[in-house]
């Protein structure tokens, strides 16, 4: 316990170490995110979680202070490997479709194929690329993809713990400490965001863990309990698919269309749409987490996915295309008027 403390804490320490760090270089290489008008926004903070996590979690194995057993260390090797093709994308700007080959990848080398067999592994794989883009979509929004991926973090480790998964659960509470120390730079405004690196780090972390620990259980209840750990991510991927494919927008075609936006225009601040986001996120995590471990029925699962949908379809009333149309039209009508 106390080992786990320690190392928590050093992860903590060093990710917002790391990040303050970061952010100076960042923006002198121009390493920003450009879907920012107002402001440049440095993306390393995803390097400093990922660097935290990494050296945190194999000094905790090779010294013995907490081993990460069987198949852990592959899985963040693999997460490691995702988090350099982020960093690529970050800096050189990666397509999309090599993102996500990259990410499919890693997530067939991690899957338990002996207890789920081959058609499960399969599922499982596509499965991880979804919620580990699901994850990039949230960073969007200051302090968002971090402070869903420390909820959905310590769900997934307590069912670790809960599978007597020592090694992942270490994993998963490190990742969950490093994300808090990033949160420090990344809490509205933002001084820095994770970027492709840290989003794509996190979302593949948690699924993958999440998979393992549902793994040798039933398809329905295992299906049921990932939905709900990672609830809020999936109905952001779910709402912004489904606002293109009606608009007739490409899918991979930026827009002010993602949960936090659409809480945004219904009148919530930057941070109050976060903590909404989180308190729906941490609803989903709960009841993932009492059903995996028999607490509660597994109905229950079906609380969260009708919530899921209706918070989908209410959202997809709010326009988000056309206001930015019309306010794109005002700005350069005023442009004009001042030109003369």
């Amino acid at each position: 316990m106390l080992y786990g403390i320690l190392a928590a804490t050093t992860a903590l320490l060093l990710s917002a170490l790391l990040a303050a760090l970061l952010r100076v270089p960042a923006l002198r290489a121009r390493i920003v995110d450009r879907r920012r008008r107002t402001r440049p926004v440095p993306l390393l903070g995803g390097l400093a979680v990922a660097l935290a996590v990494v050296s945190v979690t194999w000094a905790c194995h090779w010294t013995g202070v907490a081993p990460l057993g069987d198949g852990v260390g592959g899985l963040l090797g693999a997460g490691s490997a995702v988090a350099a093709l982020g960093l690529v994308a970050d800096v050189w700007r990666l397509k999309t479709r090599f993102l996500v080959l990259g990410t499919a990848v890693a997530a067939a080398c991690v899957v338990p194929y002996g207890e789920i067999g081959v058609p499960g592994g399969a599922l499982a794989a596509v499965w991880i690329v979804f919620v580990a883009g699901a994850f990039k979509g949230l960073d969007h929004a200051d302090g968002l993809a971090g402070t869903v991926g420390v909820v959905t973090a310590f769900g997934v480790g307590a069912c670790a713990a809960m599978e007597v998964m020592d090694g992942l659960a270490v994993l998963l509470s490190v990742l969950a400490a490093a994300l808090t120390g990033f949160l420090m730079h990344n809490w509205h405004p933002a001084r820095i965001a994770l970027g492709a690196c840290g989003s794509l780090f996190t979302g593949f972390v948690l699924a993958s863990a999440a998979v393992v620990t549902q793994a040798g259980r039933g398809f329905a209840s295992s299906a049921g309990v990932l939905f709900a750990l990672t609830a809020v991510a999936s109905a952001d991927a779910v709402l912004v698919l489904l606002s293109r494919r009606l608009a007739g927008r490409a899918l991979l075609r930026g827009g002010p269309d993602h949960l936090a936006h659409r809480l945004r225009r219904l009148g919530l601040t930057p941070q109050g749409a976060v903590v909404v986001l989180a308190v729906g996120g941490f609803s989903g995590v709960l009841v993932g987490v009492l059903v995996h471990n028999g607490w509660i029925g597994e109905s229950a699962v079906v609380w969260v996915v009708g919530g899921a949908l209706v918070v989908v379809f209410g959202l997809l009333k709010v326009s988000v295309y056309g206001a930015r149309r019309a306010a794109s039209t005002q700005v350069r009508a005023q442009l004009r008027v001042r030109n003369g």
